[in-house]
């Protein structure tokens, strides 16, 4: 299925436009439903290990390939890759959680919090300085940083207000989000064994995605 879906794309990456993409409706359609059956089944998988993904639906965590145009240069009507963030409440959840993303020369595996609201981004800032030693023996830990190097996404210049600006590992604190990110070869979704690799990979994101985790449970539910 992966096969079909990257072939889908790199053609899709060529004909992005609405002509292309409805002549070829219907491969659309079946390799959608396939994506949600491999999806499907690694959120089993990762059920096995994290608790909180028993029982998400696969369909609730896959992203639409339309994209938003109203305010974009950029006027092709759909993204070229497939995704899901499995995360308890689906892809629109702030809680930290297993992202996949399938993109011809750009396959990726991705965990944490993205993108978080101001008040939240706040919340994870004064937890993680409060906690740091903790966080940092997880970014850390060798198998860990084999698969995960580093945190991504965009960062401050300076450290935010309310923080020594000698604060050690004071740079994890300049972060907008709090994410770590996989990149893959294409070939590594095209193994038999991708779903178990995945899982296994995802696995590791754990200590992390619980670390972040209680601190946006307590900012949505108060505990």
């Amino acid at each position: 299925m992966n096969e079909r879906i990257l072939a889908f794309l790199r053609e899709l990456r060529t004909h992005n436009n609405r002509e292309w993409f409805q002549a070829n409706k219907e491969r659309f359609d079946r390799i959608r439903l396939g994506f949600i059956d491999e999806t499907q089944e690694l959120i089993n998988r990762i059920a096995l290990f994290d608790p909180d993904i028993a029982g998400v639906e696969a369909k609730n965590c896959l992203f639409r390939i339309y994209r938003d145009i109203r305010f974009s240069p950029d006027k092709t009507p759909y993204k070229c890759h497939f995704a899901a963030y499995i995360s308890r409440g689906g892809r629109a959840s702030e809680r930290a959680g297993y992202y996949i993303h399938l993109e011809p020369d750009g396959c990726l595996l991705s965990g944490g919090v993205w993108c978080p609201p101001p008040a939240l981004l706040k919340k994870l800032r004064r937890d993680i300085y409060d906690r740091m030693d903790e966080f940092v023996d997880i970014l850390e830990e060798p198998a860990f940083r084999q698969v995960y190097p580093e945190l991504e996404g965009e960062t401050l210049r300076r450290m935010p207000a309310g923080y020594p600006t000698d604060t050690p590992h004071g740079d994890i604190l300049k972060h907008k989000d709090f994410c770590v990110v996989s990149r893959k070869p294409d070939t590594y979704f095209l193994a038999k064994d991708w779903a178990q690799k995945t899982a296994d990979d995802f696995r590791l994101l754990l200590p992390f995605n619980r670390f972040l985790n209680e601190t946006v449970d307590d900012f949505l539910y108060g505990g």
